[in-house]
């Protein structure tokens, strides 16, 4: 089993999670986060000063799936995320060793 993390656009998360769905993979979890990377800042004006804010809001989006479906995952996702300028974000595959449900405590690939 695989987790798959990718960091993206805000604006591209409801492709990311249609092409998922398209790929057969609905069952994700998504969270805000704040990002600081070598993306064109946004400058502001406030009181005749000139600021930047150096923190941009992307999307992580992250599910799990099995190794043979890893390489589809990863390719909707890129697809979808895609603009081609700096800041399209990040894919990382992690290994799992294993994965427990607390309620059930069903463990490994039934649990996920």
């Amino acid at each position: 089993m695989k987790r798959v993390e990718a960091i993206v656009r805000t604006n591209k998360v409801g492709k990311v999670v249609t092409a998922l769905e398209n790929a057969g993979h609905p069952g994700l979890k998504f969270s805000l986060i704040e990002s600081h990377d070598n993306q064109e800042v946004e400058k502001y004006q406030l009181r005749g000063r000139t600021y930047r804010a150096d923190l941009v809001t992307k999307a992580r989006v992250e599910l799990v799936a099995k190794d043979p479906e890893v390489a589809g995952i990863v390719d909707a996702i890129r697809d979808a995320a895609f603009t081609g300028e700096a800041g399209d974000g990040e894919i990382y595959v992690h290994s799992m060793d294993d994965i427990i449900s607390i309620r059930t405590g069903v463990r490994g690939e039934a649990a996920a």
